[in-house]
Parts: C-alpha cells; structure tokens; sequence
C-alpha cells in the first residue's frame, strides 16, 4: 500500500492545537534578533480590542498590529490550555513579529520561485489537522467558527505552511549532508563510551533461590537442584516472570523479577559480569552469590546515541473507506462500526468484509498490511495501531487517506541489519544538522530583504 505507507506533512495549526513552538519558531527556525523590538501598541491586555497600523514594511509587504495581536493572543490562549507558563508580554510579542518577518520573506519567497501549493493538498492537511484533533472536517470547522475563526482563514494558513515546507525542501535539504566517514566517526566514538557501564542501560529480571546462612550440605544439593529446575524451564522458553513468582525467595517476585532500566553502575558487579556477552532475551546459567543462586535474564541494553539493534514489529490488518460524494464521512465511520459490531459477535471474519468492501491494494489479502517497523504507517494510524492488543480492533479512526478499522494480528521483535543501523545514524546526524544549516539559509535570505520596522503612531 505505497500511498499509505508514504511520508506526508502533518500540519499543525490553530487554537484548537497545540503549537506554541511551531507558531514562533519552526524546527530549525533562527533565534529572533534582540535588535528587534516591536511597537509597544502591540503588547495588549488579553481580552483588549487592538488597534490596528503598520508594524513592519517586508519587501512592500506589510504587516499589521492586528496580525501581531491576534498571533501572541492564539499562543497565550494555547499555553493557558496547556498550563504552560507565559513568556513576559513584550517579549512574546517581539518573538512573533519577529517570526512574522522571517516567515513572509520566505513566502516572497518561494512564490517568486513558482512554488504552488494546489487545492487536494489543501485538503489533505485540512484532513490531517482534523484527524489529530478526533474529528470530521466539518466538525473541524464549526470548531473554529464557535472560537471566532473564519475555517477560510485555516485552509490559507495550511497553505503557506505547505509553501514554506517546500521551500525550505527545495532550499535546505539539499544542502544537509551527512557522509559515509561522519557515521563511522559517530559509531566509533559512541562504541567506546559503551565500554563504561556508567554509560549503558539495561533491564535484566532475576529469580533467586535464596539459601539460608549456614546451610548444610544436603540442603544445599537441595537448593540447586531446584534452582537448576527453574533454569531448565527458563531456557525451554516458558515466561520468566511466571518462574520468577514460582520460584524466586526475592522481594521482586510479585513483578516477575524485574529489576527495571537502570545505568549498569546501578547493578551489582556480578551481574553485570554474568550478563556481559548475552543479548538480549538470553537467560545466565546458575549465578553464585552470598545470597544464594540467581538466574538471570537480560530484557534490554540500550547504548545512547547508538541505534537499536532490534525494533518492535506489528502486523495489522484493515479496511479503508475513502470518502466521497456518494458515502459522507459520518456514513463511512457508520458502516465500518456496523462492521466492527458484526466481527466481534461473529457474524462474519474481518479478512472476508476487507475483501468485500477495502478501497485499498491490500483489500484482495484480505486488508493485511504485512509486517511493519516503527514509522512506516503515517502517524495517526500508527498511534490507534500502538494502542491494541494483538487480536483487538480498533474504532474507526480519521487519517488523511480516509477512515480505517485495523485489527492487530500479532507483534514481534526483529533485529535491524547493519544497513538499517547505518541509516538511522544517517538520519539522527542530518536532523542534528539541519538546525544549523536551516539558520544559516535563513539569515542570508533575510539579509537580502528589505524590512522596515516602523514605530506605534503618537
């Protein structure tokens, strides 16, 4: 299903959302010059009425109080809502113009570039601000018509987000490059950090078949024969955490034995030495310590800054409906709840109703979407699909796409080849670097602009 699978933009914009980074400053976006200090008429109390005059001149292009006002009063309103502490007035207001400026030079920008953005992606964004909000479109925008916005006023706001987003993919990613010696560098480097425990994190659980002080002999036998019972079974493959509350004398034994994620410094030496060559999922043998014999398993060993070697894989099934003149939203999200209603009572299978009715490529095996790595899926459905337990199905959910029912077939571990690895590394180095290079971009097109700031009329 490559439309599907396929990375698209997810927008985020408006009171209903909560974007205080991205209404003053994008990822990546230029600190605001100190030099800049807006009218003081643009500071309002909330709830004041602004008046309304020109703030800044960009390239002939103005830009107005208003504007301003309206901006720092959305992000007051969302950091309310959030319970976020506000930035001091004049400040918050400096910020904005200051995003405002930077903002509408690059629209000039990418216009005179004939960059366009058309209608169906429009629509699509208006789609996907909808979706992360759990709502229909049209709810969407009688949501904003009862806070006081025109829904016109989003769908142009999506529209130069979009511009500004190619823009800087025609202009910035190019320049964003990361080489083949810059990641064996980074691998090195975090390869010898990794010797020092102090640096890893790992889970282990443990069961512990505690022998008494002063012990005889026989008992002793005892003890270990039981011990290696548990270790048998352990290595069978049978649930550790169900041998843990079996056999296990540890205090931990009601959690199964687990110990948690902790810095290896937080682990008793003789753990950590028992553990040093398992992967992950390996159980020790038999453990000697003073309080008698452990048996360990090792969950999880994370290296900072180095990639996972294995993810966790889904494998999800589902039905997509897509919207039309013919079967309304409300209509498609209604059938597939009839849908849902007739799996569980067993009326019929989920794999014969995805056949029947999927308006997708995975319809004719029946709605199976294969197996699946964390960000393959766009992420409203990744989240709903996160949530479920194998064999559950989810309600029908909004994605850009159109509405879906997933079901959770089954999830797995896998290990990630080596290539894999590489390219995670790629991207975490190029994200690091885009910030610079994204400012660096957008100081020199501002240096060629014309910005005239001008002063609150007396």
């Amino acid at each position: 299903m490559t439309s599907f699978r396929s990375p698209v933009l997810i927008l985020v914009a408006m009171t209903c959302l909560p974007a205080w980074p991205q209404g003053l400053r994008p990822p990546g976006a230029p600190a605001t010059s100190s030099a800049l200090v807006p009218p003081a008429a643009t500071v309002q109390a909330p709830g004041t009425r602004a008046a309304d005059f020109i703030v800044a001149v960009v390239n002939a292009e103005p830009i107005t109080n208003l504007q301003v006002s309206a901006e720092v009063e959305r992000i007051r309103r969302q950091l309310t809502a959030q319970r976020q502490p506000l930035p001091e007035a004049r400040e918050l207001a400096r910020r904005v113009l200051d995003q405002l400026i930077s903002e509408r030079i690059q629209l000039q920008l990418a216009r005179e570039q004939g960059i366009k953005i058309d209608e169906p992606s429009i629509d699509q964004a208006e789609q996907s601000v909808a979706s992360q909000n759990q709502m229909s479109v049209e709810q969407l925008r009688r949501q904003l018509e009862r806070e006081g916005t025109d829904p016109r006023r989003l769908r142009e706001q999506l529209r130069d987000q979009l511009l500004l987003t190619r823009l800087r993919e025609r202009e910035v990613d190019p320049r964003v490059r990361v080489s083949d010696i810059e990641i064996e560098q980074y691998l090195t480097e975090q390869q010898e950090r990794a010797n020092d425990p102090a640096s890893q994190q790992i889970s282990m659980a443990h069961l512990l078949v505690a022998v008494p002080e002063g012990a005889g002999e026989q008992q002793l036998v005892e003890l270990e024969a039981k011990a290696q019972r548990a270790l048998q079974r352990a290595r069978a493959g049978e649930d550790f955490a169900t041998l843990a509350r079996e056999f296990s004398d540890a205090a931990d034994r009601s959690n199964g034995g687990q110990l948690g994620l902790r810095t290896g410094d937080r682990y008793p030496p003789l753990f950590l030495e028992a553990t040093r060559m398992l992967a992950p999922g390996d159980v020790t043998g038999l453990v000697r310590s003073g309080a008698g014999f452990h048996i360990i398993k090792l969950l999880e060993r994370r290296l900072p800054g180095l990639p996972p070697t294995t993810v966790t894989q889904s494998r999800a099934r589902h039905i997509l409906l897509v919207p039309s003149t013919q079967l309304g939203e409300a209509q498609a999200r209604d059938k597939l709840n009839d849908f849902r209603r007739r799996i569980v009572a067993g009326e019929t299978d989920f794999a014969t109703l995805a056949r029947q009715n999927s308006q997708d490529g995975s319809a004719a095996q029946g709605g199976d979407l294969g197996w699946a790595s964390p960000g393959m899926f766009v992420p409203e459905f990744e989240r709903v699909m996160d949530q479920l337990a194998p064999g559950q199905i989810s309600q029908p959910l909004i994605s850009r796409f159109g509405v879906h029912l997933i079901q959770l077939m089954e999830r797995r571990n896998a290990a990630l080849s080596a290539r894999e690895q590489r390219e995670m590394v790629r991207n975490m180095l190029r994200e690091k670097k885009y910030g610079e290079v994204y400012e660096n971009w957008a100081r020199d097109v501002r240096a060629r602009a014309y910005v005239e700031l001008r002063e609150a009329p007396q």
